[in-house]
C-alpha cells in the first residue's frame, strides 16, 4: 500500500447526484452543498428524463451542471459510472436527490478519515426525518449508529455482509482507488455501492463509516414496496453471487428483527410489532423471489421489481 501522508489543505471534491423528479426540497440540498466549509468544485446532476423531458434549471453560477440520462438507459451502476467519468477530482461524493446535508461540515467530516490513504470510501450517517415512522427511525439507528468505525477484510468473520455495507445515499470515494478497481459495475439493478465496497475490501483497502457526516434521509415503504425493494436486492445478489455467495444476508436480517421487536415491546408498541413482523414476511418473500428470478416468468418479474426499466 502507498504511504499514508498527503496534503489535504486543498482537497478537490466533486459531487455527483442522480436525479429523477426531485421534490421541492431539492433546491435546499443544492444550497447546503454550496455552503460547505470545504467548497465543492463541481456538482454534476445526472437527470433521468423521459423521451420528451426537459433539463432542470439550477443555481450555482456554473458550479452545477445538468447531464441528461434517458430513463430507458438508467442503471444504478452504469449511470453513476458515467457521472464519475465527468469528474477528475481527487474525491468523488455520491449522493441521492433526497439526502439533505445535516450541516455545513458534511464534506469536511467525510474527508477526515481520508487522511489515511488506505481508506478508499468514507460514507455518512443517515438520520430519519422528524416525521418518519418509528420503524424507519429504528432502521436508521441500527444501520447508522452514533459511533464512527473503520471496516477491513479482517472484519468479515465478525461482521459478515455488514463489512460491505456502504450507501451511495452519501458516500465519498477516493478517485485513485476507484479507478484502480475498475469503478462501478456497468449493469446492476441495485447494490452498486456494496458491490464496489466488496472490491475495495477484497483489494486490502478499508471503508470508513463517518457518524459525524450526517444527512437526513428516510422512507416509509409499504409492505408491497418492501417486497419489491428486497426482490431487487435478491436479484443483485444472485447476479453477483461471487460477492455474496459466502456471506449470509439472512443472518444479519434476523439479528436486526430481534432487536427491533425487543425495542418495540419495551416501548409497549405491540401493534407495531405485528406490523413489523408483516413487513419482515414481505421482505423475506421478496428477497427469496429475487434470488430465484431466473426461474420466474417475465410478466411476474415485472410485477415484483421496483426497476422495470432494468429488464428492457
Amino acid at each position: 500500500m502507498p504511504d499514508r501522508t498527503e496534503d489535504y489543505n486543498k482537497p478537490e471534491v466533486d459531487v455527483i447526484i442522480p436525479v429523477y423528479k426531485p421534490g421541492d426540497g431539492f433546491k435546499n440540498i443544492l444550497e447546503r452543498l454550496l455552503k460547505q466549509t470545504v467548497p465543492v468544485r463541481h456538482i454534476f446532476l445526472l437527470q433521468t428524463l423521459e423521451e420528451d423531458g426537459r433539463l432542470m434549471e439550477v443555481p450555482g453560477g456554473g458550479i452545477i451542471s445538468v447531464h441528461p440520462v434517458l430513463k430507458k438507459d438508467f442503471d444504478h451502476g452504469g449511470t453513476r459510472r458515467y457521472g464519475a467519468g465527468l469528474s477528475d477530482a481527487e474525491f468523488i461524493l455520491f449522493m441521492t436527490h433526497d439526502a439533505i446535508p445535516r450541516n455545513s461540515r458534511l464534506i469536511e467530516n467525510l474527508l477526515v478519515p481520508m487522511a489515511d490513504k488506505n481508506i478508499a470510501i468514507s460514507y455518512g450517517r443517515q438520520l430519519a426525518s422528524k416525521d418518519a415512522d418509528i420503524l424507519e427511525k429504528m432502521t436508521r439507528i441500527y444501520n447508522y449508529p452514533k459511533e464512527s468505525s473503520v471496516k477491513s477484510i479482517n472484519d468479515i468473520e465478525k461482521l459478515g455482509i455488514k463489512t460491505y455495507f456502504c450507501s451511495d445515499v452519501c458516500a465519498m470515494y477516493r478517485r485513485s482507488v476507484y479507478e484502480e478497481l475498475g469503478g462501478f459495475v456497468e449493469k446492476t439493478i441495485f447494490n452498486e455501492d456494496m458491490i464496489m465496497a466488496s472490491k475495495v475490501i477484497g483489494a486490502g483497502y478499508n471503508i470508513a463509516y463517518c457518524a459525524d457526516a450526517g444527512v437526513i434521509h428516510s422512507h416509509s415503504y409499504t409492505c408491497l414496496q418492501q417486497f419489491k425493494r428486497n426482490f431487487d436486492l435478491g436479484v443483485s445478489q444472485k447476479q453477483y453471487h461471487e460477492v455474496f455467495a459466502n456471506i449470509s444476508s439472512e443472518k444479519e436480517g434476523a439479528g436486526y428483527a430481534k432487536k427491533v421487536i425487543k425495542n418495540l415491546v419495551k416501548r409497549r408498541k405491540i401493534y407495531k410489532v405485528f406490523y413489523f413482523m408483516l413487513q419482515c414476511v414481505f421482505k423475506l418473500a421478496g428477497y427469496k423471489a429475487g434470488l430465484n428470478y431466473d426461474k420466474l416468468p417475465e410478466k411476474f418479474i415485472l410485477k415484483c421489481t421496483m426497476n422495470k426499466g432494468y429488464w428492457n
